[in-house]
C-alpha cells in the first residue's frame, strides 16, 4: 500500500510524525517486525498521535520501501 505523508510545519521544523528503526547497520536479528532475521529494512518505530503520519495511516511495524520515489535499500 502507498502512503503519502505531508509535512508539516512548525516555525523552522519540519514535522512528519514518526521514527524509524532498522537498515545494514542495525543487528537484523533484533528486528521485532519481521520473521525473517536476516532483513535489514526500515521500520516504523513510533507514530505521533495525530500528526501527519497517523492522518495518512502509517502504523508501527510498516517497512518503509521508498521515500520520494528512491527504494530505502542500503541505508
Amino acid at each position: 500500500q502507498r502512503i503519502e505523508i505531508h509535512k508539516l510545519r512548525q516555525g523552522d521544523n519540519l514535522i512528519l510524525g514518526f521514527s524509524i528503526g532498522g537498515g545494514i547497520d542495525q543487528d537484523p536479528t533484533q528486528n521485532p517486525f519481521s520473521e525473517d532475521k536476516t532483513d535489514k529494512g526500515i521500520y516504523v518505530t513510533r507514530v505521533t498521535e495525530g500528526g501527519p503520519a497517523e492522518v495518512a495511516g502509517l502504523q508501527i511495524g510498516d517497512k518503509i520501501m521508498q521515500v520520494n520515489a528512491k527504494p530505502s535499500t542500503n541505508v
